[in-house]
């Protein structure tokens, strides 16, 4: 009996041990490789509306195109996007729905660019937001945050690590006082251009 018990616990032992070569293994993989963050930009916006209503002015309608590209800085290293949501947020606060990128991999060095149609009807916001908003609208230029949010995986060789959530922030700064600081598309259509990069964490 003594022996049976002795036996069993030296094959656990040695699958613990197993175990913990594989996971060491890994680490070891992981730290050489030195994973980096993909690297996004908010290259330009395409407002087709964008309009304060109510008394006090809280509610807006807006519909924006944006071109947003990512890149994957890596060479040994491939990214799953499992979930992309884009949106619009002034001073903290969102002011349009979310629209989901399709999940896609991105694999090394690879640069996606995605054209995502970011929008909302009569969202409500704080009554302070909604006379900033309006102000600088009639200032001229407004001062938006373009935000993606989502789920990534990392993968090195065959191995898929588990999910791992990421952050984008892309400031856009429209200019609605003065046309010619964008192209004029069609009859109501303005696109901006934007040549700052976004913040990324992981």
């Amino acid at each position: 009996m003594e022996k049976v018990v002795v036996s069993a616990l030296a094959i656990s032992v040695r699958r613990i041990f197993f175990l913990f070569i594989i996971f060491l293994t890994i680490l070891l993989i992981w730290a050489i490789l030195q994973p980096s963050k993909p690297r996004f930009l908010l290259q330009d916006a395409t407002v087709y509306a964008f309009n304060v209503s109510g008394n006090p002015p809280n509610l807006i309608t807006s519909n924006f195109q944006i071109t947003l590209s990512s890149r994957n800085p890596n060479d040994k290293i491939g990214v799953y996007y499992d979930r992309l949501d884009v949106y619009a947020t002034y001073r903290s606060q969102q002011i349009t729905f979310r629209t989901s990128i399709p999940p896609t991999y991105q694999g090394h060095k690879e640069v996606n660019i995605w054209s995502p149609f970011v929008y909302g009807t009569s969202v409500p916001i704080a009554p302070f937001n909604g006379v900033g908003l309006d102000d600088d609208k009639d200032n001229g230029a407004i001062m938006l945050i373009i935000r993606a949010d989502g789920r990534v995986r990392w993968k090195v060789g065959t191995f898929i690590t588990g999910k791992y959530h990421l952050y984008v922030k892309c400031p856009a700064y429209i200019n609605f006082g003065n046309k010619a600081a964008g192209v004029i598309i069609g009859d109501n259509a303005v696109k901006y251009t934007f040549t700052s990069s976004c913040s990324v964490s992981v």
